[in-house]
């Protein structure tokens, strides 16, 4: 009997007696929906679904439902000229620009800096119910995406952090994108004095030594459900708490409406230069979408 492909969903974990947290995701449909509005280049499809794999992790640590993570890079002189991916509720979307041919120049395989020079990453938090906004930046170093994130929470939070990307194909050339997230809980946290968060503290290191086993193989098999990923990681741990997690599905927010109630805002003049034929047609990077809008609709 063929096991159900644990795909487009995350689960969350603790483990109490080590002071961590974690969260495994895994992307499949949802992945191949983003990407295929744009036919990207390998290395590009590469960059994207670790970038979107990345953006299901942390956006679905977001405790208000109605709150908001935005992923952004962007360049300095680089072959990626602007990344972004954002999740909310669930729902993910991305799209990235870049230079085609400077591209072509780099063969199949290029690195980060190749890719995005003195790049910067941004990761914006918005909750829907307070308002508040923190944002976050650093620079794209290292060697990929991942150790770009951990410098951020290192950086931005002082929480040692390990984060694992990976990227493979099914039998049937499908996209598949799989992510660990591992975070030291400073201990003190929750009630009593919060204590400063050591990166060389020896359960945070013991936690971080299995975590980096993890292979990109493992992350991206959609016959492991999941919950096994955990239990290979953690099966000797006194205590592992596995909690429920998210579902993801692709969304893209655009639809006339609301494009329509965007354009409302401009004055009737700035609208009129807009139009051609009395049309105003409206591209949307996400899903690469052409949204055709008569002046009376955006008025």
């Amino acid at each position: 009997m063929t096991a159900t492909p644990d795909l487009d969903r995350t689960v969350n974990f603790t483990l109490p007696h080590r002071h961590a947290r974690g969260r495994v995701a895994r992307l499949g449909p949802v992945l191949n929906e983003i990407l295929s509005a744009h036919a990207y280049p390998p290395p590009i499809e590469r960059v994207m679904a670790e970038a979107l794999t990345l953006t299901a992790l942390l956006g679905s640590t977001l405790k208000d439902a109605g709150g908001q993570l935005t992923l952004q890079a962007q360049t300095q002189g680089g072959i990626v000229k602007l990344l972004v991916c954002d999740y909310r509720g669930g729902e993910l979307r991305g799209y990235l620009q870049f230079d085609e041919e400077r591209l072509a120049e780099l063969g199949d395989n290029p690195s980060l800096y190749a890719l995005f020079h003195k790049g910067h990453l941004a990761m914006t938090f918005d909750q829907a119910a307070t308002g508040e906004r923190y944002q976050g930046i650093v620079p794209l170093d290292g060697e990929s995406i991942a150790d770009a994130a951990e410098n951020y929470f290192m950086q931005s939070e002082q929480i040692p952090s390990l984060v694992r990307l990976g990227m493979g194909h099914d039998a049937d050339g499908q996209c598949i994108g799989g992510g660990l997230f591992l975070q030291h809980l400073p201990e003190g946290e929750e009630g009593g004095e919060r204590l400063h968060a050591r990166d060389a503290h020896p359960e945070w290191e013991h936690v971080e030594a299995l975590g980096g086993t993890m292979g990109a193989d493992e992350l991206t098999d959609p016959s492991l459900p999941l919950e096994t990923l955990v239990w290979r990681l953690f099966n000797e741990e006194a205590e592992v708490r596995v909690q429920g997690g998210a579902a993801l599905v692709r969304g893209c927010r655009c639809d006339a409406a609301y494009i329509g109630s965007v354009l409302s805002k401009f004055t009737p003049d700035e609208r009129a230069d807009m139009a051609e034929n009395g049309v105003i047609t409206v591209d949307c990077a996400f899903c690469s979408k052409k949204f055709p809008i008569t002046l009376d609709h955006a008025a």
